[in-house]
């Protein structure tokens, strides 16, 4: 395969010059680059110039790693050594990401696990059902803007909703200058409004809660059944959740696409700039309160407050604000000591390695 085929396979992966210029000094090492497609317990599935690929983390990545942020995630570009011949790879290191979509692991653990990495776009699949959940978008719509990618709300079952004009504005009152569109997969809807997304080479990757529709929506995009669909439970109005792994895959016009797992549990990871994005109606009130340290209490002059009161601000949204603004201070006090710790064990295990290297007398 020569140099013009191997870029062109790689373009249509999405790779552009913003990779090719991070890839330089290993591409003077003779190393090739990948791009992950689906993870399987430390064994990676990935896409290259020589066709799809099994492959394994080297043993000095491996040591080197601090956490699992620092291992390869769906969407990564990966330097690889490739044995074509064995359809397998050895991955060396991960090309620094673009954005990446990143949420707490579940549990007690105070680790980020990032569920999609150099994404152009984000789709929020949220259902026009019993499921519709405003305070579950407000989540969504944090980690998508401190993900660096483009969020977008996609609106889906919407043969099943009877009061779309009121549910399109209370989603537009929380996604402030973020496109919505409304589709119906099952009917085939609205998708053309996500065509301008789709472009060659573009990646989208597609977040929601369990049940939203987001296999549907994908087998309509990818023009063929790429995703196991699950009728609706009875009593609740929820689809059966289907999708049980990330995974990226192209679709027909060019595009790809990252498929996510339903998240039930959301917790957010560390999200300053994403919070000020979601919430950037209430950090401008708040600017404008007479105090600059206004808790929003009863404090005199309190712009928020004022807002609440004309009903110009929901007390709903302002309540969810410092429910959520109070999570991520927690879940900052808690990885500072992470990162002391880890940081602890760093030095200690440079310094072994300088004594076992000492020359004994």
């Amino acid at each position: 395969m020569n140099h013009t085929t191997n870029q062109a396979v790689l373009q249509s992966l999405g790779w552009n010059e913003h990779f090719a210029n991070l890839f330089v000094p290993y591409a003077e090492q003779g190393y090739s680059v990948g791009r992950i497609t689906l993870e399987h317990k430390r064994i990676y599935r990935l896409l290259s110039e020589h066709g799809e690929l099994l492959g394994e983390v080297t043993g000095k990545l491996r040591y080197e790693a601090t956490g699992r942020e620092d291992y390869p995630a769906v969407g990564d570009w990966v330097v690889i050594t490739a044995r074509p011949e064995e359809r397998k790879a050895s991955i060396h290191a991960v090309l620094p990401r673009k954005s990446k979509f990143s949420r707490k692991v579940a549990g007690d653990s105070i680790e980020e696990q990032i569920v999609a990495a150099n994404v152009d776009t984000v789709f929020l699949v949220n259902a026009l059902n019993n499921d519709f959940n405003i305070r579950r978008m407000e989540r969504y719509l944090i980690l998508a803007w401190e993900s660096g990618a483009n969020p977008v709300i996609v609106l889906s079952k919407a043969d099943l909703c009877d009061n779309l004009e009121q549910r399109i504005a209370e989603v537009e009152s929380v996604a402030i200058g973020v496109p919505v569109h409304v589709v119906s997969a099952e009917r085939g809807e609205g998708l053309e409004q996500l065509a301008p997304y789709l472009g060659r080479g573009q990646t989208v990757a597609l977040m929601g809660s369990s049940g939203v529709g987001k296999s549907t929506l994908i087998n309509k995009l990818s023009k063929e059944e790429r995703q196991r669909v699950s009728g609706v439970r009875e009593g609740d109005d929820r689809g059966r959740h289907t999708t049980t792994h990330r995974e990226l895959f192209q679709l027909p016009d060019g595009a790809l696409m990252i498929d996510t797992p339903g998240m039930r549990e959301l917790q957010l990871w560390e999200a300053d700039e994403g919070f000020r994005g979601a919430f950037d109606d209430i950090e401008q009130l708040a600017a404008a309160c007479r105090f600059n340290d206004c808790q929003h209490g009863r404090e005199p002059g309190c712009a928020v407050l004022a807002a609440i009161e004309d009903g110009s601000l929901e007390k709903a949204r302002f309540d969810s604000y410092l429910k959520l603004q109070r999570e991520l201070a927690h879940l900052a006090r808690k990885e500072n000591a992470r990162l002391a710790a880890a940081e602890k064990d760093k030095w200690k295990k440079i310094n072994m390695q300088m004594r076992s290297k000492k020359p004994k007398r």
